[in-house]
């Protein structure tokens, strides 16, 4: 079951579509070009996950492309008119994936596709967060500086432009794994192709998380700050970066975060075993569902 509710200004909380016949124009930049942005969160009972914390990333997205999009209040709107739709469909589903898309429009039209989107969270998903991931390292191809001296490559934006990432992903699993963490050129540690990398020290009673640095060009992960924010609330000390590979060899544990699989561990990256923490994985999934 997929509900989608397109934002419409005649309809202030959306238009709700029939998901199983074409709606998007075959002249859509979206589908010419990948020329758009999207959001993804969790929805637990109705309720949808840091929908602040997305709505404002969407908006730095739209931002970042020179797009303009409808404001956070419709967006509210829509994503209530989906969930609404999705629980009389499916009531014995208590979590949804919310995705929110905007593109720049029919060619010539002057104005964005807006829509949100309702369905439910695939088991693939499900199974990964509990029984952990075998990871490749891949190179992005740029360095670690680029984004800084090339704001036109869009690297901290949540762009429509995913072939390369799930490219990456097709190719772990030709290859044995099941997700990838990108390196810079520089080989600096980036991000997956829809997560943040985490990693954690646990030595002599001192609880350290990690997560590479912003500056290094990639999505701000909000599943990741807000778990920092719990997690320093809870004792933790927080480090942002520089990450290189063997920072992550060496870890105590290593997980990969993001908003609708959360907090899945780290077996392996590139056929090496990691040391895993049940421990620390527990503490951080129990400040995950409380928080993220």
């Amino acid at each position: 079951m997929t509900v989608l509710v397109f934002l419409d200004p005649a309809h202030d909380d959306g238009t709700v579509a029939d998901a199983s016949r074409p709606q998007l124009m075959a002249t859509d930049l979206g589908a010419t070009r990948g020329d758009g942005i999207f959001e993804s969160m969790l929805a637990v009972g109705g309720t949808p996950r840091k929908e602040q914390a997305h709505l404002d990333r969407l908006a730095a997205s739209a931002a970042a492309l020179d797009l303009t999009v409808p404001g956070a209040g419709a967006w509210s709107r829509a994503i209530r008119t989906g969930l609404r739709e999705f629980a009389a469909a499916e009531p014995d589903r208590t979590h949804a994936v919310v995705k929110l898309i905007a593109t720049r429009g029919v060619e010539g039209a002057g104005s964005a596709t807006a829509w949100v989107q309702v369905s439910p969270v695939p088991a693939s998903t499900l199974a990964q967060r509990a029984t952990g991931l075998r990871v490749l390292f891949l190179e992005r191809g740029y360095d670690s500086t680029v984004a800084q001296r090339a704001p036109w490559l869009l690297m901290g934006a949540k762009t429509l432009s995913y072939a390369v990432n799930m490219a990456a992903v097709r190719y772990a699993r030709a290859h044995g794994a099941d997700d990838v963490i990108f390196t810079s050129s520089d080989g600096k540690v980036l991000e997956g192709p829809t997560s943040t990398v985490l990693l954690a020290y646990d030595r002599d009673g001192r609880k350290t998380l990690l997560t590479p640095q912003l500056e290094s060009g990639i999505l701000a992960g909000t599943s990741q700050s807000a778990l920092f924010a719990a997690a320093k609330e809870q004792g933790w000390e927080l480090g942002y970066g520089p990450l290189e590979p063997h920072h992550l060899l060496e870890a105590d544990a290593v997980w990969l975060i993001s908003s609708i699989r959360l907090l899945a561990p780290v077996l392996s990256l590139d056929g090496q075993d990691l040391r895993t923490s049940t421990a620390l994985t527990a503490e951080l999934a129990e400040l995950v569902d409380r928080f993220v």
